[in-house]
């Protein structure tokens, strides 16, 4: 006779005993997950590099120990190699540890424009497809002015009368995305304010900014903050570019765009000194559309 016995209504298992047949949700997904991640190498170096670009970021200590400000000109224009990892400038400041140091301000920047445009696109398009009528026609044209601009060309017009600086380059490059931002919030307000619960909720009585805030806005914000990561990287870019024309912090501040104009009179004789900071660079950017481009395909899957 068995251990657990029988009984007339079948098998009797001990408590807490799978039966045979039970799927075992836990390593299936572990596995499903693993595979994923398995079969995309290049998001797994994204994930793992960005990660180290923010950590750099947070922390600068951890990966090195010098000061970024200070020369040593008996070291001036030294190649890459074992003292200098990434060689140094023509004041001898190693250039490793100014691109650490550099990424602190740059990611900030990038931090403060992604905000800025989500936050002013998203009230935008948020008051243009709940009110509709007027303010929706309004709104939309502002938002139509500002995607006839090119990006760059206005940031330029904000940063030279707002003056040069951190803040206000990633002020001015945040006002460039407040279009798409706003343009998206308002397609996911208006998809979600058809929806039935919401006709519901109305139909109950609810006031209509409890409605707007407990239903629409925390349904309607999922694209809006994919899209966010999917600009990121643009505005990574946008932010060095105006840093390298000069608009962003003042030398000898280390922000990458700027790492990559200094060593511009040094191409024949250190080439490491515009090469190195560009490629780092490129390799945020590139890093993070590969990121963004993962949650915007999960997103696109996980809607109905």
């Amino acid at each position: 006779m068995s251990a657990l016995g029988t009984s007339p209504d079948g098998p009797v298992t001990a408590p807490g005993t799978p039966f045979d047949g039970a799927p075992r949700e836990a390593p299936a997904r572990l596995r499903r997950t693993a595979g994923f991640w398995l079969a995309r190498p290049g998001l797994v170096l994204s994930v793992v590099f960005l990660a180290l670009v923010l950590l750099a970021a947070l922390h600068p200590a951890l990966f090195t120990g010098r000061d970024p400000l200070a020369g040593v000109p008996a070291d001036r224009l030294r190649p890459p190699g074992g003292e200098h990892l990434l060689g140094t400038d023509q004041l001898g400041r190693d250039l490793f540890t100014r691109l650490v140091h550099g990424s602190s301000l740059t990611l900030r920047a990038t931090a403060l424009a992604v905000f800025v445009g989500l936050v002013a696109g998203s009230l935008t398009g948020l008051v243009a497809g709940a009110a509709g009528g007027w303010a929706d026609s309004v709104l939309m044209r502002f938002t139509d002015v500002l995607l006839a601009v090119p990006g760059l060309l206005l940031s330029l017009a904000l940063v030279t009368a707002l003056g040069f600086g951190t803040v206000q380059v990633a002020v001015a490059v945040g006002v460039t995305s407040v279009a798409m931002f706003a343009r998206i919030m308002r397609a996911e307000v208006l998809r979600v304010a058809g929806s039935t619960y919401v006709e519901a909720a109305r139909a109950s009585g609810t006031r209509w900014y409890a409605v707007l805030l407990r239903h629409v806005l925390p349904n309607a914000a999922g694209p809006v903050l994919v899209y966010a990561a999917v600009d990121f990287g643009g505005v990574v870019l946008q932010v060095s570019s105006l840093s390298f024309l000069g608009y962003g912090a003042r030398p000898p501040a280390p922000e990458w765009g700027s790492l990559v104009a200094g060593g511009r009179d040094y191409l024949a004789t250190a080439w490491w000194l515009t090469t190195l900071p560009g490629l780092v660079l490129a390799a945020t950017v590139l890093a993070a559309n590969r990121i963004a481009r993962a949650l915007d395909g999960e997103a696109k899957e996980s809607t109905p």
